[in-house]
Order: C-alpha cells, then sequence, then structure tokens
C-alpha cells in the first residue's frame, strides 16, 4: 500500500533588517578652508561625536567626502552610508546640517536621500545645535 507524503512549505519572505537603534553613522561633507583645509570637517566631527554621546549613541562608522558635489549619489562616502543603511548597521545618520547631503539649490536631491532612508528605518539627525535644538524641542 502506497502511502502518500504531504509536504509542508513554509514560505519565506525577506525581513527588513533592523538597525541597532544606539547605532549611528556620522555623515562629514564640509568645504575645505584655505588656511586649514580639514578645520571645518574637523570640527564637523567633533560636533558629530559629541551629538551622540549626548543622546547615547554609538557611532559605527565615520564617512568623509570632499564638499562640492551636489549630488550625493555621486559621492563614494554617501554610498558607503547607503550600504551601512541597508545592511542595518546602523539605525541614524548624523550629519551636521542638511546641505552636508545636497546644498540649498538642491533640495529634491536631500529630499529624496533622507526618504530613502527613512524608507529603511533610518532616521537623519543633524548635529549643529540650532537643528539639534529644533529636533528636540519636537520630540
Amino acid at each position: 500500500m502506497a502511502t502518500s507524503e504531504h509536504i509542508t512549505r513554509e514560505e519565506t519572505t525577506a525581513t527588513a533588517v533592523r538597525p541597532d537603534p544606539c547605532s549611528a553613522v556620522l555623515y562629514v561633507c564640509a568645504a575645505r578652508g584655505v588656511h586649514d583645509p580639514t578645520l571645518s570637517a574637523d570640527r564637523a566631527e567633533t560636533e558629530g561625536r559629541a551629538y551622540a554621546a549626548v543622546r547615547g549613541l554609538r557611532i559605527a562608522e565615520v564617512i568623509r567626502d570632499p564638499y562640492g558635489e551636489p549630488d550625493p549619489l555621486r559621492r563614494t562616502g554617501w554610498w558607503r552610508v547607503r550600504t551601512l543603511a541597508e545592511a542595518g548597521t546602523a539605525a541614524t545618520v548624523i550629519t551636521r546640517w542638511p546641505a552636508a547631503i545636497a546644498p540649498d539649490s538642491a533640495t529634491d536631491l536631500r529630499h529624496r536621500e533622507v526618504q530613502w532612508l527613512q524608507d529603511r528605518g533610518v532616521q537623519v539627525c543633524y548635529s549643529w545645535a540650532p537643528l539639534a535644538a529644533q529636533r528636540a524641542s519636537r520630540v
């Protein structure tokens, strides 16, 4: 007598990678100074590290890009930010101000990138004190 074998198959779907809520990426894209070429970037990094420390965030990686290219997708460092976000390495991207992502003349590019990050569960925070204070007052 033949027996029939019932095979059950669980359908699996790719689950979204959930980033560690305390992990952050610090993105620095600052203009080079005439007398001290790294001063702006160094200050932005120091400020970003302080921002993270006060909020209990752990910086997984600091990524620097040279300032000047308006489209973030044409910057090597920004591609690294996207890669880390997609991998779930960080729940937060910290940068000094919105123009570090894309200049005011290209707000559509900035909005596109911020939305892309948010779609993956990653928030964008600005470490410059006036912007950080605005965010804190909204939370």
